[in-house]
């Protein structure tokens, strides 16, 4: 499979080649706020399927855990692009938002529900993890 994907203003691209690890949906505050909106779509990759075009600023961030989260990002429009985990060398984290074509994506598992807007429905018939899906 052959994915391509970009940031609101097109200065950062990137392609994708293969299968997908897992798709999530990520509750925790910290997604919240990076995506401004209630929950952040996310997919897994090895770093070697993603080819990224264009300067990516990184933020470093903390979860809950203590563990390290790098927050990439377009440095002209904002739009977050991939999150990568000091725990899980050789991952890489896409925003679903940012596919070309996002028809693709059936979410796996919802985790950090334990910080989900109260207002958010989660298909009961997918697995839900409180907190860190370790």
């Amino acid at each position: 499979m052959t994915m391509t994907g970009q940031c609101l203003c097109g200065a950062v691209s990137y392609k994708i080649e293969g299968d997908l690890q897992m798709t999530g949906v990520c509750h925790c505050k910290n997604c919240q706020r990076q995506a401004g909106t209630s929950f952040s779509v996310l997919f897994a990759v090895n770093d070697e399927q993603v080819d990224i075009a264009g300067d990516l600023t990184t933020y470093i961030d903390h979860a809950d855990s203590g563990n390290e989260v790098q927050r990439h990002f377009c440095g002209k429009c904002g739009s977050p692009i991939k999150s990568t985990l000091s725990t899980q060398p050789g991952m890489t984290y896409i925003k679903a938002g940012t596919l070309d074509d996002s028809s693709v994506l059936k979410p796996q598992i919802h985790f950090w529900t334990g910080s989900k807007q109260d207002w958010v429905e989660v298909d009961p018939n997918l697995p839900q993890i409180e907190g860190n899906p370790g």
